[in-house]
């Protein structure tokens, strides 16, 4: 790492590309792309890293990508981008709102690309001056909002080598210039379950001689979420929650079919790899006191994100020499679903949440995944120190435990 030039470098550096950034973000914000449709999306952030030197991979579907900065020599570190819209109207009265129709920007997905691409120009700029102690990859990932593009990339290859993964989730409930961390779990699981009883059916007032499926789909929904409750650690903070009933089409008939959709939510990375099969084994049992038969489905869809302690021990401090020490806010673990999980699942990494509420901003909350989301701007520029920092700090940090380790072997030879 270059100590105390950098923040210097990075500040010279914004002054003259910053504006650039923005306008990236703003033309993306006018021409979003759902899960795995991204091409022109990234077509535009290929050329851009062509124009800096670079050499982009396109994934096998031709959307997302991945970007290696220097040569490979020592430690590498990943920096990853989602880069998917959502299936929802842009309802603000901007110059650079969308102009596909039912579908925006909403989760800020814009602002991880432009914030990934200029943290990825400065970075190259540094292996060029010989400045890298290390390789830098650059994910650009397609399809977090589906979700299934984290595991797209994983099949990909993009893991490999990577000691460390780092990511930036936006963030309207900070300010920007905040950064949240968290060491541990920062989102939850979220999969989801659907239940389908059946039986012979029957007359309403003979229930002796059949399976009353409406009964026994009501004792699913309501002893279910109950009796996990004592086969699941608590701490785990599962929940699951029934969405959608349907049975029957007669008052006086008892169905042969009934089903009950919902969401599992979890915030522990062993209970819900548990969940499966518990949830099906309680199904069942609870099924069967009625004599209806029971099939479950159960889809996964993302594992709880947990933190690594030293990964967020690193973004501390970057966030510490790139921002100021009263940057870095504690944040709260939430109950939404982020693909990034599946990077965890393979080697340490964090992620943190980037502050995009504007100080001036006096109306209602920006939230994300609404048709009203916008950020403060500024929050590109914050973004680009922090993952520039981010990863010059985790190469330096793993390069010198590689090289105490090495040492190490070699007096034990």
């Amino acid at each position: 790492m270059q100590g105390h030039d950098l923040p210097e470098q990075l500040t010279a550096f914004l002054a003259r590309r910053e504006r650039d950034f923005i306008g990236f973000r703003r033309d993306l914000h006018m021409h979003p792309e759902l899960a795995f449709a991204e091409h022109r999306t990234t077509g535009r952030i290929a050329a851009y890293l062509r124009e800096a030197g670079l050499t982009p991979k396109e994934l096998p579907a031709g959307t997302g990508l991945i970007c290696d900065i220097g040569s490979g020599g020592g430690p590498t570190v990943a920096l990853r981008a989602d880069i998917d819209a959502l299936p929802l109207t842009d309802e603000k009265d901007v110059p650079y709102r969308s102009t596909v129709p039912g579908t925006a920007h909403a989760c800020g997905h814009d602002v991880h690309t432009a914030v990934l691409l200029a943290a990825g120009v400065f970075l190259a700029q540094q292996d060029r001056a010989g400045a890298l102690p290390g390789r830098v990859r650059l994910i650009f990932q397609p399809a977090e909002e589906l979700p299934g593009g984290a595991v797209e990339v994983v099949n990909f290859g993009a893991m490999d080598g990577v000691d460390r993964v780092f990511a930036l989730h936006c963030d309207p409930r900070l300010t920007v210039g905040r950064v949240g961390l968290r060491t541990g779990g920062i989102t939850a699981a979220c999969d989801q379950i659907a239940v389908r009883l059946s039986g012979p059916g029957g007359h309403t007032a003979r229930p002796h001689l059949t399976a009353d499926l409406v009964y026994a789909l009501g004792k699913v929904v309501t002893e279910l979420p109950a009796v996990l409750s004592r086969r699941i650690d608590p701490r785990a903070g599962f929940s699951l929650v029934w969405g959608r009933i349907s049975a029957g089409s007669a008052p006086n008939v008892i169905p042969d079919d009934a089903v009950a959709e919902g969401t599992i939510r979890c915030l522990n990375d062993e209970a819900w790899h548990a969940a499966p099969d518990i949830v099906k084994g309680l199904v069942e049992s609870v099924a069967s006191d009625y004599g209806a038969e029971a099939e479950v489905t159960y889809k996964r869809g993302v594992p709880p994100t947990i933190n690594e302690e030293t990964s967020v021990d690193i973004m501390r401090e970057a966030v510490g020499l790139a921002l100021g020490p009263d940057a870095a806010a504690p944040t709260p673990q939430s109950l939404g679903g982020e693909d990034f999980a599946w990077y965890l699942e393979h080697v340490p990494g964090a992620l943190a949440r980037l502050g995009t509420h504007s100080p001036d901003w006096d109306g209602p909350m920006l939230d994300l995944h609404r048709g009203t989301f916008d950020v403060d701007e500024r929050a590109i520029g914050v973004g680009t120190r922090v993952m520039v920092t981010t990863a010059l700090t985790a190469l330096d940090a793993d390069g010198r435990a590689r090289t105490r380790e090495e040492a190490e072997e070699q007096a034990l030879a």
